[in-house]
């Protein structure tokens, strides 16, 4: 596996290989959800491109960028071990060269849900990962479906931008009792854990949003939103310091 680690550098190793790129953009801490969208990419592409970058303009709350879990180290050990042939590890000056002064703004979709408690978000993934498009050159970008409507956000901007990448959406991996695996399940608290795996038990069995939002708050998590669109229940929480997102279909 090639590490790269300047705009370059990813440049030049993507000029020196032909045939087709699957890219998988994460920012660490890496896990089995990460690996789903590897083995979906080598299955359908020549070369596996991933990158690692905790991309600072997509948080709202600079505490939760803080403590983002980083475990480089981990992350090219499991890269290694998925096959992945190239990891891409740029830092934050090299991308925002510029600053952070031309972005891409999405004007209905990433105004709700998620949007709507995280103003500006979207616009920090939106513009990272069309720079990671252009940097990489992937044919084909492999995304989640735990976070629905970034992926549908993702899509839109591809199409609407005429972006020649064709971004496939792999099914959400859960750990055993349920709960979607999310980088960000390592900071819940033992007592939290337990609690975080009735999240999608609820939003399943409940009857409408506002059933499901109404028996979240009674087991303890703070609710941001539980909404349906595209049809899915998608909902937001807060457990301690921890945010979860998750969706099913309806």
């Amino acid at each position: 596996m090639k590490i790269l680690s300047s705009i370059q550098e990813m440049k030049t190793w993507r000029r020196e290989h032909g045939g087709t790129i699957g890219f998988v953009p994460t920012m660490g801490a890496l896990h089995q959800g990460h690996g789903s969208l590897i083995e979906a990419a080598k299955k359908h592409s020549d070369k596996t491109v991933v990158s690692i970058f905790v991309n600072p303009t997509q948080f709202t709350n600079q505490d939760d960028l803080k403590n983002y879990p980083r475990t480089e180290t981990e992350d090219i050990r499991l890269m290694l071990k998925w096959g992945v042939d190239a990891a891409f590890l740029p830092v934050a000056h090299e991308i925002y060269s510029g600053g952070y002064k031309f972005t891409i703004t999405e004007s209905s979709e990433s105004k709700i849900l998620c949007g709507a408690h995280r103003p500006g978000h979207f616009d920090g993934v939106l513009t990272v990962v069309a720079k990671l498009f252009n940097i990489v050159e992937p044919d084909h970008a492999y995304f989640g479906e735990k976070d629905f409507q970034q992926l549908k956000l993702i899509s839109g901007m591809v199409q609407a931008l005429n972006i020649p990448v064709d971004v496939v959406a792999c099914p959400t991996v859960r750990e055993a009792d349920g709960l979607a695996m999310s980088s960000r399940n390592v900071r819940l608290t033992s007592l939290e854990r337990e609690l975080a795996a009735q999240l999608p038990q609820v939003l399943k069995k409940s009857a409408g949003t506002d059933v499901a939002r109404a028996e979240l708050s009674r087991l303890g998590f703070k609710v941001d939103y539980v909404e349906d669109f595209w049809g899915r229940r998608l909902a937001a929480v807060h457990l301690g310091k921890v945010r979860l997102i998750d969706n099913v279909e309806i």
